[in-house]
């Protein structure tokens, strides 16, 4: 086992401050201001105009969080103003991704199309757009394919003559910052601030860095949410039996649900619920969501099984196909296939046309994009980053892809490193009290360029170990360790372990608030 340091409070107070060191912590006050970012006048002047000329405006969205709250978001600006914004956000299974060619037969007849959280690939969809005479406002914030649509306006932070200090920022963000410009242009009394709610859902479930102004708009975020009265806000509430919000509520609860609209029918139900106008409507929308993320959930699971005994474990990438297995699903899918096998993982199902089509996600330091590059010739399609790709083939060559990959994956001389980043050392449980997780609490949101301090204990004695859960999904533990008792619990497990077993145990602690009562426990990452 890898050596780690001894943790103490003070030495993880050094390290969690040292994350920080660069900007140290930014309030609102510090937001750049719109202006930064490149084409924002000119996109801000060109919707004033059509919003005091009485034009047709359409906005195009995306199904994913990112989407659905950017939507949302100019959806309530619009009409907290009194203007008629009409929107669509594309059907994953029907229209495909963003603004596509699909879609321009549904925008013909309007004067202007604004994009958000997509747009900046839509090189095909933006030449219809100015053969029909619509003019296009590209608002996005994904990196800058070779050619570039040919737009009025294009707003997207990671353009190289963009002045906007920070590049890693979402699709939520750059529409928050839009409303933000067009309340100073149109000289509307709108407190655009109440938006960051919604602002801090899509930035958690984009996985964007919670630093600099990040962490300023989640943290103002999650303390409105906390204060809200906004319909969807309380149901989802309800739907959890809390009254406050963490990062971790976002990221595990909130962000899935809305998610699974657009995985399993349409992402247009969730813009429907954040929408909502009284409690009632909220409650009953809900439903509907959390109805389609049961769905899948089951789905994901059932596939997941497949995968998982389809997978050549001698293979350095997992290559594992289906027929019609779930599209919404399958990225989920290769994301779990890929931690339980501590190893990158393609899943591909089988399309109407009998191609495949797929997902990819990666492991530790393997750059998935790079190493499926040289496969370019076998794929129809492909596209991604270094942790994600999507791509499709014909069946005929998926053994060649397969073997291909694996070649290419040696020729980078990776290592299999099973040595997790986010473990900050070794932590005695003597050292774990009320006073360590108040210490943790400060530097909270936790998530993607923050990860939440992560432990290692060696020695540690099982005493107990149960199943928990529907059907014992869930593994709950008593551990001891010099003498002091944690309870530990470990989700989405089906390991067995035994009393007496004496083990090595990395984890995060948490409190954990149950019927008025506080108690510190162990949330388990890795037994061996």
């Amino acid at each position: 086992m890898h050596k780690y340091p001894k943790i103490t409070r003070s030495s993880l107070h050094q390290t969690l401050h040292e994350r920080f060191n660069d900007e140290g912590f930014l309030t609102l006050r510090d937001l750049p201001h719109p202006s930064l970012l490149k084409d924002m006048e000119k996109a801000t002047q060109r919707i004033a105009l059509a919003i005091e000329t009485g034009e047709r405006i359409v906005l195009i969205g995306d199904y994913d969080v990112d989407g659905v709250v950017s939507t949302t978001v100019m959806k309530l600006f619009f009409e907290e103003i009194g203007f008629e914004l009409d929107w669509i956000i594309p059907n994953r299974f029907r229209d495909g991704y963003g603004l596509s060619p699909t879609l321009i037969p549904k925008i013909q007849g309007y004067d202007l199309v604004i994009t958000v959280d997509n747009g900046i690939s839509a090189v095909e969809a933006a030449r219809m757009c100015k053969k029909l005479g619509i003019d296009l406002i590209i608002t996005d914030h994904h990196l800058l394919p070779p050619e570039i649509p040919e737009a009025y306006a294009i707003v997207d932070q990671k353009q190289e003559d963009c002045t906007f200090p920070y590049s890693d920022i979402c699709g939520a963000q750059i529409a928050w910052y839009l409303i933000a410009s067009l309340k100073n242009r149109l000289n509307v009394q709108i407190d655009t601030k109440n938006y960051l709610e919604l602002v801090a859902i899509a930035i958690i479930a984009d996985m964007m860095p919670l630093k600099h102004i990040n962490r300023a708009m989640v943290l103002s975020g999650i303390q409105l949410l906390n204060q809200s009265n906004r319909p969807s806000i309380r149901a989802f509430k309800e739907h959890l039996d809390k009254e406050q919000f963490a990062g971790d509520d976002i990221g595990f609860q909130l962000a899935p649900i809305l998610n699974s609209a657009g995985r399993m029918a349409d992402a247009s139900a969730a813009v429907d619920f954040l929408s909502s106008r009284n409690i009632y409507e909220a409650r009953t929308k809900l439903e509907k969501l959390v109805a389609f993320n049961s769905e899948r959930k089951e789905i994901e699971y059932q596939i997941t099984q497949k995968a998982m005994e389809q997978a050549c474990q001698e293979d350095d990438v997992l290559v594992v196909h289906g027929d019609a297995w779930h599209e919404g699903v399958i990225g989920i899918v290769a994301a779990r296939v890929s931690r339980h096998f501590e190893k990158p993982a393609i899943v591909l199902s089988r399309c109407k046309n009998g191609d495949f089509k797929g997902s990819g996600r990666s492991f530790g330091a393997c750059d998935l994009f790079e190493i499926t590059s040289s496969c370019r010739s076998f794929l129809h399609k492909f596209g991604g980053h270094q942790a994600a790709i999507g791509l499709s083939l014909p069946e005929e060559n998926i053994a060649h892809f397969r073997e291909k990959l694996q070649e290419s994956y040696r020729l980078k001389a990776y290592r299999s490193d099973s040595d997790d980043p986010d473990i900050l050392g070794e932590l005695d449980f003597t050292e774990i009290s009320f006073d360590l997780t108040k210490l943790i609490r400060q530097y909270e949101p936790y998530g993607q360029g923050n990860p939440k301090p992560k432990f290692i204990t060696s020695g540690v004695k099982i005493i107990q170990s149960d199943t928990m859960g529907k059907g014992g999904e869930h593994l709950r533990f008593a551990f001891e360790q010099k003498g002091v008792i944690f309870t530990g619990v470990k989700f989405k497990s089906n390991d067995q372990f035994d009393a007496g077993e004496q083990v090595n145990i990395s984890y995060t602690v948490q409190e954990n608030h149950f019927r008025g009562k506080i108690s510190l426990q162990l949330l388990i990452d890795k037994i061996t």
